[in-house]
């Protein structure tokens, strides 16, 4: 029989920890809700700290995991941040990667020849509700957060890059710089 140690506000619901809506777990200093550390010593095989796999049978919808983050009190991230989610690849010390290493990796796949539906390996939604002004939002921010810096945005296929001399610019995609200039990526309507 496994160790179980409770420290902090602890609710259990069938073993899981739990809350609802209307009686949530309450924590009112920083601290692991739930969380679990390991040390992976394997050398071959992979290690997964959660596994979680959900199989549709039928017309149902839902998702395999499902974050909300929600903020609800004034001046929110106060020094610090707020995520829905924060995922993480790390090498530090003498840690090196001779294959490759994702802080996020997102794949679309299967066998079906032709899914229908609207399908895609991200797809990044807004939310905002109507009457507002969203100049400091965007679908996509890249930081250097640390002091060495990362100066490639993508790397794409190469069927995904054609070479073309002879479109001329017909449409702008709006970007911005870190200091809120703003710049234009250059698309045609033709190839």
């Amino acid at each position: 029989m496994a160790t179980t140690t409770f420290s902090g506000p602890v609710a259990s619901q069938n073993g899981f920890i739990g809350g609802t809506s209307a009686d949530p777990i309450a924590v009112t200093a920083a601290s692991n809700v739930s969380s679990s550390y390991v040390t992976a010593s394997n050398t071959t095989g992979d290690v997964r700290l959660n596994y979680s796999r959900l199989e549709f049978t039928s017309t149902g919808s839902g998702e395999t995991a499902r974050f909300l983050t929600r903020v609800t009190g004034a001046n929110g991230a106060t020094g610090g941040t707020i995520n829905g989610a924060h995922i993480s690849l790390s090498i530090n010390g003498s840690g090196t990667i001779s294959g490759a290493g994702n802080a996020l990796r997102v794949t679309l796949g299967g066998s079906s020849t032709n899914p229908g539906g609207t399908i895609a390996a991200l797809q990044l939604d807004s939310d905002f509700a109507t009457g507002g002004t969203w100049t400091n939002a965007s679908y996509i921010r890249c930081t250097n957060s640390g002091t060495g810096t990362i100066d490639t945005f993508a790397v794409l296929p190469d069927a995904m890059v054609a070479a073309q001399s002879s479109a001329a610019v017909s449409h702008v995609i709006p970007i911005k710089n870190a200091t809120g200039t703003q710049y234009y990526l250059m698309v045609s309507n033709a190839a």
